[in-house]
Protein backbone atom coordinates (compact mmCIF):
# COMPACT_ATOMS: atom_id res chain seq x y z
CA UNK A 1 0.00 0.00 0.00
CA UNK A 2 1.35 3.36 -1.17
CA UNK A 3 2.24 5.81 1.76
CA UNK A 4 -0.10 9.05 2.49
CA UNK A 5 1.87 11.67 2.18
CA UNK A 6 1.93 14.94 4.56
CA UNK A 7 0.67 18.25 4.47
CA UNK A 8 2.42 19.71 0.94
CA UNK A 9 3.32 22.66 2.68
CA UNK A 10 5.24 20.62 5.56
CA UNK A 11 8.53 19.44 3.46
CA UNK A 12 10.20 19.14 7.17
CA UNK A 13 9.25 16.50 9.50
CA UNK A 14 10.34 19.04 12.49
CA UNK A 15 8.11 21.42 11.46
CA UNK A 16 5.61 19.32 10.20
CA UNK A 17 5.54 18.19 14.14
CA UNK A 18 5.94 21.63 15.71
CA UNK A 19 2.76 22.23 13.68
CA UNK A 20 1.25 19.62 15.14
CA UNK A 21 2.81 20.91 18.66
CA UNK A 22 0.95 24.47 18.65
CA UNK A 23 -2.53 22.62 18.08
CA UNK A 24 -2.76 19.20 19.88
CA UNK A 25 -3.00 20.82 23.12
CA UNK A 26 -3.07 19.30 26.81
CA UNK A 27 -6.16 19.47 28.28
CA UNK A 28 -6.26 22.45 30.13
CA UNK A 29 -5.28 24.24 27.26
CA UNK A 30 -8.07 22.72 25.22
CA UNK A 31 -10.53 23.68 27.49
CA UNK A 32 -10.01 27.38 26.98
CA UNK A 33 -8.90 27.49 23.40
CA UNK A 34 -10.97 29.82 21.29
CA UNK A 35 -12.95 28.55 18.49
CA UNK A 36 -11.71 28.69 15.02
CA UNK A 37 -13.67 29.64 11.96
CA UNK A 38 -15.79 26.68 11.04
CA UNK A 39 -14.50 23.98 8.70
CA UNK A 40 -17.33 22.61 7.30
CA UNK A 41 -16.07 22.98 3.65
CA UNK A 42 -13.04 20.76 4.68
CA UNK A 43 -12.63 16.78 4.57
CA UNK A 44 -11.09 15.49 7.77
CA UNK A 45 -9.16 12.74 8.73
CA UNK A 46 -9.36 12.15 12.76
CA UNK A 47 -7.04 9.82 14.37
CA UNK A 48 -7.29 8.28 18.47
CA UNK A 49 -4.38 7.12 20.22
CA UNK A 50 -5.38 5.26 23.61
CA UNK A 51 -2.11 5.01 25.07
CA UNK A 52 -1.29 3.63 28.44
CA UNK A 53 -0.14 6.85 30.02
CA UNK A 54 -2.08 9.39 27.65
CA UNK A 55 -4.83 9.45 25.39
CA UNK A 56 -4.33 11.66 22.22
CA UNK A 57 -7.22 13.17 19.71
CA UNK A 58 -5.94 14.76 16.43
CA UNK A 59 -7.46 16.18 13.35
CA UNK A 60 -5.97 16.95 10.20
CA UNK A 61 -6.90 18.36 6.95
CA UNK A 62 -7.71 15.88 3.73
CA UNK A 63 -3.66 16.34 3.18
CA UNK A 64 -2.77 15.70 6.36
CA UNK A 65 -2.32 19.30 7.59
CA UNK A 66 -3.02 19.40 11.89
CA UNK A 67 -5.65 21.11 12.67
CA UNK A 68 -6.60 20.46 16.41
CA UNK A 69 -6.62 18.09 18.84
CA UNK A 70 -6.15 17.39 22.54
CA UNK A 71 -3.76 15.17 24.93
CA UNK A 72 -4.62 14.21 28.56
CA UNK A 73 -2.91 11.63 30.66
CA UNK A 74 -5.02 8.64 31.56
CA UNK A 75 -4.85 5.00 33.16
CA UNK A 76 -7.66 3.50 31.05
CA UNK A 77 -5.28 1.06 29.30
CA UNK A 78 -2.32 -1.10 30.42
CA UNK A 79 0.12 -2.69 28.17
CA UNK A 80 -2.09 -1.68 25.13
CA UNK A 81 -5.30 -3.17 26.52
CA UNK A 82 -8.40 -0.96 27.36
CA UNK A 83 -8.72 -2.20 31.22
CA UNK A 84 -10.97 0.65 31.78
CA UNK A 85 -13.90 0.93 29.27
CA UNK A 86 -16.31 2.96 31.09
CA UNK A 87 -13.46 5.62 31.89
CA UNK A 88 -11.90 5.82 28.43
CA UNK A 89 -15.38 6.31 26.93
CA UNK A 90 -15.73 9.03 29.23
CA UNK A 91 -12.63 10.58 28.64
CA UNK A 92 -12.85 10.37 25.06
CA UNK A 93 -16.15 11.54 24.75
CA UNK A 94 -15.35 15.10 26.51
CA UNK A 95 -12.14 15.43 24.30
CA UNK A 96 -13.89 15.15 21.06
CA UNK A 97 -16.60 17.67 22.47
CA UNK A 98 -13.67 20.14 23.12
CA UNK A 99 -12.26 19.70 20.01
CA UNK A 100 -15.57 20.22 18.03
CA UNK A 101 -15.95 23.19 19.60
CA UNK A 102 -12.78 24.38 18.82
CA UNK A 103 -12.96 23.35 14.97
CA UNK A 104 -16.93 24.13 15.08
CA UNK A 105 -17.97 20.83 13.78
CA UNK A 106 -18.96 17.90 14.47
CA UNK A 107 -16.20 14.29 14.49
CA UNK A 108 -18.27 11.38 13.15
CA UNK A 109 -15.59 9.51 11.88
CA UNK A 110 -11.91 8.05 13.43
CA UNK A 111 -9.20 5.50 13.14
CA UNK A 112 -7.00 4.37 15.89
CA UNK A 113 -4.30 1.99 16.47
CA UNK A 114 -3.02 -1.05 18.63
CA UNK A 115 0.42 -2.58 19.59
CA UNK A 116 1.49 -5.01 17.56
CA UNK A 117 0.54 -8.39 18.95
CA UNK A 118 -2.10 -7.92 20.54
CA UNK A 119 -5.20 -10.40 20.66
CA UNK A 120 -8.18 -9.51 17.96
CA UNK A 121 -10.80 -8.91 21.24
CA UNK A 122 -8.41 -6.75 22.42
CA UNK A 123 -7.83 -4.43 19.21
CA UNK A 124 -11.80 -4.83 18.79
CA UNK A 125 -12.07 -3.09 22.41
CA UNK A 126 -9.95 -0.51 20.95
CA UNK A 127 -12.84 0.42 18.18
CA UNK A 128 -15.85 0.10 20.97
CA UNK A 129 -13.80 2.99 22.60
CA UNK A 130 -14.45 5.10 19.50
CA UNK A 131 -17.61 3.91 18.71
CA UNK A 132 -19.00 4.57 22.19
CA UNK A 133 -17.83 7.89 22.20
CA UNK A 134 -19.99 8.59 19.28
CA UNK A 135 -17.73 7.72 16.06
CA UNK A 136 -17.64 5.55 13.40
CA UNK A 137 -14.39 3.52 14.00
CA UNK A 138 -13.15 3.68 10.36
CA UNK A 139 -10.12 1.47 10.77
CA UNK A 140 -7.01 0.18 13.03
CA UNK A 141 -4.12 -0.16 12.12
CA UNK A 142 -0.81 -1.44 14.22
CA UNK A 143 1.21 1.60 16.11
CA UNK A 144 4.41 1.64 14.45
CA UNK A 145 3.20 1.22 10.50
CA UNK A 146 0.91 3.94 11.52
CA UNK A 147 3.78 5.80 13.13
CA UNK A 148 5.44 5.06 9.32
CA UNK A 149 2.36 7.22 7.95
CA UNK A 150 4.29 10.28 8.74
CA UNK A 151 8.41 9.17 8.90
CA UNK A 152 7.90 7.59 5.72
CA UNK A 153 10.91 5.08 5.98
CA UNK A 154 12.15 3.32 3.18
CA UNK A 155 14.45 0.66 5.31
CA UNK A 156 15.03 0.59 8.80
CA UNK A 157 13.30 0.05 12.49
CA UNK A 158 10.80 2.55 14.28
CA UNK A 159 10.79 1.57 17.93
CA UNK A 160 7.00 3.10 19.50
CA UNK A 161 8.25 3.71 22.68
CA UNK A 162 4.93 4.27 24.59
CA UNK A 163 3.78 3.93 28.36
CA UNK A 164 3.11 0.36 28.77
CA UNK A 165 5.03 -1.61 25.79
CA UNK A 166 7.78 -1.12 23.11
CA UNK A 167 6.21 -2.03 19.51
CA UNK A 168 8.96 -2.37 16.88
CA UNK A 169 8.57 -2.61 13.07
CA UNK A 170 11.04 -3.29 10.58
CA UNK A 171 10.22 -2.03 6.81
CA UNK A 172 12.14 -2.85 3.80
CA UNK A 173 11.23 -0.68 0.70
CA UNK A 174 8.63 1.01 2.58
CA UNK A 175 7.32 -2.29 3.45
CA UNK A 176 6.53 -3.66 6.97
CA UNK A 177 8.55 -6.97 7.29
CA UNK A 178 8.49 -7.62 10.84
CA UNK A 179 6.53 -6.61 13.71
CA UNK A 180 6.61 -7.14 18.05
CA UNK A 181 5.50 -5.46 21.04
CA UNK A 182 7.43 -5.98 24.40
CA UNK A 183 5.92 -4.92 27.68
CA UNK A 184 7.92 -1.77 28.95
CA UNK A 185 7.99 1.46 28.97
CA UNK A 186 7.33 5.29 30.29
CA UNK A 187 4.97 3.52 32.97
CA UNK A 188 8.11 1.66 34.04
CA UNK A 189 10.27 4.54 34.34
CA UNK A 190 7.87 6.07 36.75
CA UNK A 191 7.38 2.77 38.74
CA UNK A 192 11.75 3.13 38.98
CA UNK A 193 11.24 6.68 39.76
CA UNK A 194 8.68 6.71 42.78
CA UNK A 195 10.68 3.31 44.20
CA UNK A 196 13.84 5.28 43.98
CA UNK A 197 12.58 8.43 45.67
CA UNK A 198 10.04 7.42 47.95
CA UNK A 199 7.46 9.01 46.43
CA UNK A 200 3.88 8.78 44.91
CA UNK A 201 3.28 7.26 40.93
CA UNK A 202 1.55 10.14 40.25
CA UNK A 203 4.52 12.15 41.86
CA UNK A 204 7.10 10.03 40.06
CA UNK A 205 4.92 10.79 36.64
CA UNK A 206 4.99 14.47 36.52
CA UNK A 207 9.28 14.24 37.68
CA UNK A 208 9.50 12.27 34.36
CA UNK A 209 8.02 14.35 32.02
CA UNK A 210 9.62 17.95 33.51
CA UNK A 211 12.92 18.25 31.23
CA UNK A 212 14.91 20.42 34.29
CA UNK A 213 14.34 16.99 36.58
CA UNK A 214 15.97 14.84 33.55
CA UNK A 215 18.99 14.59 34.41
CA UNK A 216 18.96 13.64 37.60
CA UNK A 217 16.77 10.87 37.04
CA UNK A 218 18.41 9.46 34.07
CA UNK A 219 20.95 7.46 36.27
CA UNK A 220 17.91 5.70 37.83
CA UNK A 221 15.80 5.21 34.51
CA UNK A 222 18.98 4.29 32.23
CA UNK A 223 18.57 0.27 33.26
CA UNK A 224 14.54 0.86 31.59
CA UNK A 225 16.37 2.36 28.85
CA UNK A 226 19.12 -0.63 28.61
CA UNK A 227 16.20 -2.84 28.96
CA UNK A 228 14.14 -0.72 25.93
CA UNK A 229 17.05 -1.20 23.77
CA UNK A 230 17.63 -5.44 24.54
CA UNK A 231 14.08 -5.61 23.05
CA UNK A 232 15.12 -3.81 20.11
CA UNK A 233 18.08 -5.69 19.77
CA UNK A 234 16.15 -9.21 20.15
CA UNK A 235 13.66 -8.45 17.29
CA UNK A 236 16.31 -6.35 14.61
CA UNK A 237 18.71 -9.68 14.97
CA UNK A 238 18.75 -11.24 11.72
CA UNK A 239 17.22 -8.47 9.53
CA UNK A 240 19.52 -5.56 8.18
CA UNK A 241 18.74 -2.80 9.74
CA UNK A 242 20.98 0.90 9.12
CA UNK A 243 18.85 2.61 11.45
CA UNK A 244 16.52 2.58 14.60
CA UNK A 245 13.85 6.17 14.84
CA UNK A 246 12.11 6.58 18.19
CA UNK A 247 8.62 8.12 18.46
CA UNK A 248 6.34 7.55 21.27
CA UNK A 249 6.46 9.73 24.62
CA UNK A 250 8.99 8.11 26.75
CA UNK A 251 11.14 7.80 23.67
CA UNK A 252 11.72 12.31 24.45
CA UNK A 253 13.60 11.37 27.81
CA UNK A 254 16.90 12.76 27.88
CA UNK A 255 19.40 10.39 26.69
CA UNK A 256 16.91 7.66 24.89
CA UNK A 257 18.57 7.71 21.87
CA UNK A 258 22.12 7.77 22.90
CA UNK A 259 21.53 4.74 25.45
CA UNK A 260 20.02 2.59 22.80
CA UNK A 261 22.55 3.46 19.71
CA UNK A 262 25.15 2.57 22.16
CA UNK A 263 23.74 -0.61 23.38
CA UNK A 264 22.72 -1.14 19.74
CA UNK A 265 25.68 0.17 17.86
CA UNK A 266 23.01 0.65 15.21
CA UNK A 267 22.53 4.49 14.70
CA UNK A 268 19.01 5.81 16.45
CA UNK A 269 17.45 9.06 17.09
CA UNK A 270 14.48 10.42 18.60
CA UNK A 271 11.94 12.45 16.76
CA UNK A 272 10.59 15.94 17.81
CA UNK A 273 7.92 15.71 19.45
CA UNK A 274 7.50 12.01 19.20
CA UNK A 275 4.42 11.91 21.18
CA UNK A 276 2.60 12.92 18.44
CA UNK A 277 3.81 10.76 15.46
CA UNK A 278 1.52 7.89 15.51
CA UNK A 279 -1.97 10.04 16.42
CA UNK A 280 -0.90 11.75 13.49
CA UNK A 281 -0.36 8.66 11.86
CA UNK A 282 -3.54 7.42 12.38
CA UNK A 283 -5.51 9.97 11.15
CA UNK A 284 -3.62 9.36 8.37
CA UNK A 285 -5.33 6.00 7.98
CA UNK A 286 -8.44 7.61 8.33
CA UNK A 287 -10.36 7.91 5.22
CA UNK A 288 -10.90 11.97 4.42
CA UNK A 289 -14.67 12.76 5.20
Amino acid sequence: MALEPLAPAEDNLDAYLARAEAVILPRRLSEVEATKPNLHDQKLRVGIDLGTAYLVLVVTGEDGTPLAGEWQYAEVVRDGLVVDFVGATDLLRGMKSRVERRIGRELTHAASGYPPGVPLVEVRATAHVVEAAGMTCSGLIDEPSAANKVLMLREGAIADVGGGTSGIAIFNDGQVVYTADEPTGGTHFSLVIAGALGISFEEAESLKITKSEQPRLFPMVRPVMEKVANIIARHVKGHEVGSVTLVGGSSAFLGMAEVIQDYLKIPTHTVSNPLFVTPLGLALHDPAL
